[in-house]
């Protein structure tokens, strides 16, 4: 959400009038307000653009784990062992499983954050359109009351006392358009900012959810390939890694 022009001080203007149309308090409070909802809009865009990234990299995890099993697999030195050929085809077929754990993890991640954060996205450009339309509407009421006071202050002529009568009338228009405006904002701003978190929570509490089952069944699926494969102790590998520095082709 971009920064309105509200944001700027209206008394410094020189089209102000002798008479202040609204408080300095009032306009304070409600460009804190705007400035809470601007911070806010970017933190959605950056949730957005986050949870596609999160997305895009659960994806790459999974892809490189299915590159590494299936060049293996056509490998001669695997392709000749059989049954080390066997326990890479084992550890394959739980990355597919993994991988299909993670196109649902994915799902949800798009379902509960990716949709639902662009629709509250989407609402922030018709605020911003709401907040420049009062800022219109102030402008005009300040030009009313500028106007109405430089109309007191001339002589009272018959042209000058209809053109009075009209800047009243404009004035009266003028401000209840203004005050309608204001005091939407002033209340739905808040609201908005409030209803924001509450609109939010319940999809990261899914989002999270969805998490804990994938790492269970992440757990699950390595700890029986663990034990379906075997593990060799550290000093067997280590022993073997000797044996191999030992080969006269290894030799430096």
């Amino acid at each position: 959400m971009k920064e309105t022009s509200f944001s700027s001080n209206p008394f410094n203007r020189h089209t102000a009038p002798k008479k202040s149309v609204i408080s300095r308090t009032e306009e304070r409070e409600l460009v804190k307000e705007i400035k809470k909802l601007d911070q806010q809009g970017e933190t959605s865009k950056k949730l957005q653009k986050d949870a596609k990234r999160w997305v895009e990299a659960n994806n790459a995890v999974a892809g490189s784990e299915h590159k590494i099993t299936q060049d293996l697999l056509s490998c001669q030195l695997c392709q000749s062992e059989p049954e080390f050929y066997k326990q890479i085809e084992e550890w394959n077929k739980t990355v597919e499983k993994q991988a299909q754990s993670t196109r649902e993890l994915n799902g949800t991640v798009q379902k509960t954050v990716v949709e639902p954060v662009k629709k509250l996205n989407g609402v922030y450009p018709s605020i911003d359109i709401a907040i420049k339309k009062r800022e219109q509407s102030l402008q005009e009421y300040m030009k009313s009351q500028a106007k109405l006071e430089k109309y007191q202050e001339r002589e009272r002529t018959g042209q000058n006392i209809v053109k009075l009568e009209t800047s009243k009338k404009s004035l009266i228009s003028a401000k209840e358009d203004f005050t309608s405006q204001n005091n939407a904002l002033k209340e739905d701003i808040p609201k908005f900012i409030d209803m924001r978190t509450e609109y939010i929570q319940p999809s990261l509490e899914s989002l999270i959810k969805s998490q804990v089952a994938l790492n269970a069944e992440s757990v699950r699926l390595y700890t029986e390939l663990s034990e379906h494969m075997g593990s060799k102790e550290d000093n067997s590998i280590q022993q073997t890694l000797t044996e191999i520095k030992a080969l006269s082709i290894t030799v430096d």
